[in-house]
This record gives C-alpha cells, structure tokens and sequence, in this order.
C-alpha cells in the first residue's frame, strides 16, 4: 500500500511540474477573476495542425470546449484544479458572456494595425488576447439583441470580425493551441481584481473605423 500511494504522489507531482503556469492561471480566472473556464480539447500530439476531438474538419483545433461540453464552465477551484491534474497541457477555455468577458475577434495582422491606430486614437483598450491567427479584445458581456442593434446601424461591417459573446467561448493564455501558443498582447494590470474592459460599443465602432480606412481593410476571414 505504501508504494502504491507513493507512486500516486509521483504522478499528481509530475502533472503539477508538467504545466503549473496552466493550473495557477485556470485558478486565476475561476476563482481570483470569477471567468467560468473548463478544460478545452488538445490538439492532436501526432499532428499539431489536426484537433484531438473527433471532427476531422475541426476549424479550431484544440481552442474549443469537448469533454465536458461548455455548459460545465465553472469558477469553482477544487473542479479546476481537478480538471488540470489530470489533463495538466488542456487548453484553458473561457465560457464567454453571463459574468465573463465577451470578446472581439480579428486576423492577427489586421488586428496588429487595427490597435496600432486605436492607440494613436487614444482609445482605452482592455486586455487583449493573441494566438498566432487571431487577436481577441475582450469587451463587457452584451446581448445579441444588443449586438444586433450596433451592427445594424453600421454601413459596413467587415466579414473578418467574429464575436464572442453568450454561448461563446475563448482560448485564454497560457494555452496551447492547433493554431499555436496564445498569449497576451496586452496583458491584464496584475491585482486581485477583475480586469478592466470597455463596453462593446466602443470597440466595434473604432475596430470598424480602422479597418475600413485606406490600407489598413481586413481578409475575410
């Protein structure tokens, strides 16, 4: 029996060295941040490019949420930490909306110009997450009657632009993803509290206006 627990301790020691920057940024989110996040499905280790879940056509490979489903998204600490002894490489997946951030998402390219001329602009962004495609700009919890609304005024809106909002879901840093490494490019102010993030209406309407200018119109895609 003793050598049986020993072996035990040696495995939950390994999962905990294998990732902890994974497992004490979940529990940030969760319980510090109050973002509901659930393990997301890994990439498939025989070839990154290819997800682990069983769609072979899978467009986001290992950035979504597959066993457990979204609806299992939780900010309570002892499922986390659960969660990430045992799968200690799982993506960190955000359930987006409700109490959590909603998020604005762009081509990583048209994103890099689209913040550079919010900048110049003086426009107060909050924290904005990077994977090697995309760049997401988290924004406060809308509606999608909301979100309707504000597109519907707009001449243009720009087929690049994805939203995530109630229901949705995003890859959170320092996840591991098909896509590759998702990092922050602007990362939260360190503190206890909640990151600070801007209203939806804000960031559709300057992300708009940059992208539609001369030079700067993003891929649809």
């Amino acid at each position: 029996m003793r050598e049986i627990l020993g072996r035990r301790r040696r495995l939950l020691s390994q999962h905990d060295d294998g990732q902890p920057e994974l497992i004490g940024a979940a529990l940030t989110y969760a319980t510090q941040w109050q973002w509901p996040v659930l393990p997301g499905a890994a990439a498939d280790p025989r070839a990154r490019s290819r997800c682990g879940c069983p769609d072979p056509e899978c467009t986001v490979p290992g950035a979504h949420p597959f066993d457990p489903g979204l609806l299992a998204a939780t900010t309570d600490a002892r499922m986390v930490r659960w969660w990430w002894t045992n799968r200690p490489t799982a993506p960190i997946v955000m359930a987006t909306g409700g109490g959590a951030p909603c998020a604005v998402s762009l081509p990583a390219l048209s994103a890099a110009h689209a913040l550079a001329a919010l900048d110049r602009a003086g426009l107060r962004l909050g924290p904005v997450v990077a994977s090697p495609t995309r760049w997401a700009l988290l924004v406060r919890p809308y509606s999608m009657e909301q979100l309707g609304e504000l597109l519907y005024a707009k001449d243009f809106v720009p087929g690049s632009l994805r939203f995530h909002g109630e229901g949705g879901y995003l890859a959170l840093p320092p996840s591991e993803t098909g896509a590759g490494a998702v990092r922050w490019e602007r990362a939260p102010l360190p503190g206890s509290a909640s990151p600070w993030v801007p209203d939806v209406e804000a960031v559709v309407d300057a992300v708009v206006d940059a992208l539609t200018r001369t030079g700067v119109s993003a891929p649809e895609l």
